[in-house]
């Protein structure tokens, strides 16, 4: 069984892949959100916001999680 540190750091990278995934989505409801508020689709387009902040929000406490590993 591989010691503590070695699995902090295994669980660190695949939450780095994880929150690189995560922003790659915000983007692109950020694009989405764009084109429906363009298109008149306003009400949408605020719940698509919304979204986005949910992810701004858990991508903070997926980065403190992956600093808390990675220090110990």
């Amino acid at each position: 069984m591989p010691d503590s540190s070695e699995s902090n750091v295994a669980t660190a990278d695949a939450l780095t892949l994880l929150l690189h995934n995560q922003h790659a989505l915000g983007a692109a409801i950020e694009e989405i959100t764009k084109w429906l508020s363009e298109n008149g689709v306003g009400n949408v387009a605020a719940n698509a916001t919304t979204a986005m902040e949910t992810l701004d929000v858990n991508a903070r406490g997926i980065t403190d999680a992956i600093m808390r590993l990675r220090q110990s």
